[in-house]
C-alpha cells in the first residue's frame, strides 16, 4: 500500500505541475496583450457624420443670429429714443440762449441808462414805502417768470445781499436787470451742459446700434446657402458691402457761447 500511494504521487505531480505553468504563462500572455493594446477593450467609436455636425453647427448659427437681430432692434429703439431726447435738450439749450440774450440786452440797455441822473422825488416816507412796495412787485413778477430763484425773491424781501428799498426805482430796475441776467445765464449753462450730455448719449446708443446691425447682417450672411454666397463674391470681387445705419448718428451743434 505505501508503495501504491508513493508510486503515484510520483507519477501525477510532475503532471499537475506541468499543467499549472501551462494555464499560468497562457494567463501572463493574456495580460500582456491586453496591456500593450487597451484600445481594443472597448467598442470601436462611430465614425462622425459630417452632416449631423453641419446640422448642429448651423442651428447654433441661427440661433446666434437671431439673438443678435433682437439686439440689434433693441439697440436702435434705444438709439432714436436717445436722438429725440438730444434734440429736446438742444431746443431747450436755444430757448435759454435766447432768454439770456434778451435779459443781456436789456441789461446792457439799461445800463447806459444809469448814466442819467436819477429824477427828484421828495425822501418821504411815502416815498419810501412805494420804492419798497416796487421793488417787492417787480422781484414777483420776476420770480413768476422764472427769472428769480426762491432765494433770491428771500434776499429781495428781506433787503439783504445789496437789495435797498429805499433806491429809487430806476436803480433798482437796473439791480434787478442785472440779477435776471446772470440768473438766465446760469439756466442757459445748465441747459447747455445737459445738451453735450445728451448728444454723447445719442452718439454711444448710435454706435452701438450700427455695431449690433452690422453683426447681424454677418450673422445673417453666414446663414446663406454656400453657392449664394460664392456666386455674389465671384460677381462682386471687388465691391464693398454697405451696412445702412439704422439710426442716423447724432452731430451736436454747440449752441452760441456768452
Amino acid at each position: 500500500m505505501p508503495q501504491t500511494v508513493l508510486y503515484r504521487f510520483l507519477t501525477e505531480v510532475p503532471e499537475a505541475a506541468a499543467i499549472w505553468s501551462a494555464l499560468l504563462v497562457l494567463a501572463l500572455g493574456l495580460l500582456a496583450v491586453l496591456v500593450a493594446r487597451p484600445e481594443r477593450d472597448g467598442a470601436p467609436d462611430p465614425a462622425p457624420d459630417p452632416a449631423a455636425e453641419e446640422a448642429a453647427r448651423r442651428a447654433d448659427l441661427r440661433r446666434y443670429a437671431d439673438e443678435v437681430a433682437v439686439a440689434a432692434a433693441r439697440a436702435a429703439q434705444s438709439a432714436r429714443r436717445r436722438r429725440e431726447q438730444w434734440l429736446t435738450a438742444q431746443d431747450e439749450a436755444d430757448r435759454a440762449w435766447r432768454a439770456y440774450d434778451e435779459a443781456e440786452a436789456a441789461a446792457r440797455r439799461l445800463a447806459g441808462a444809469a448814466a442819467l441822473p436819477a429824477p427828484h422825488t421828495p425822501r418821504t416816507p411815502a416815498e419810501y414805502a412805494a420804492r419798497e412796495r416796487w421793488l417787492h412787485h417787480a422781484a414777483m413778477t420776476a420770480h413768476w417768470r422764472g427769472d428769480l430763484s426762491a432765494r433770491q425773491l428771500a434776499d429781495v424781501l428781506a433787503h439783504r445781499n445789496g437789495w435797498d428799498p429805499r433806491r429809487h426805482p430806476a436803480e433798482q430796475e437796473i439791480v434787478l436787470a442785472r440779477a435776471v441776467r446772470e440768473s438766465r445765464r446760469a439756466a442757459w449753462a445748465t441747459a447747455a451742459e445737459r445738451e453735450r450730455r445728451a448728444w454723447r448719449d445719442a452718439e454711444l446708443a448710435a454706435e452701438a446700434a450700427r455695431t449690433l446691425t452690422a453683426e447681424s447682417y454677418a450673422a445673417a450672411t453666414a446663414l446663406r446657402p454656400a453657392d449664394a454666397t460664392t456666386a455674389t463674391v465671384e460677381g462682386r470681387n471687388d465691391a464693398t458691402v454697405r451696412i445702412p445705419a439704422t439710426v442716423p448718428g447724432a452731430r451736436w451743434r454747440p449752441v452760441r457761447a456768452g
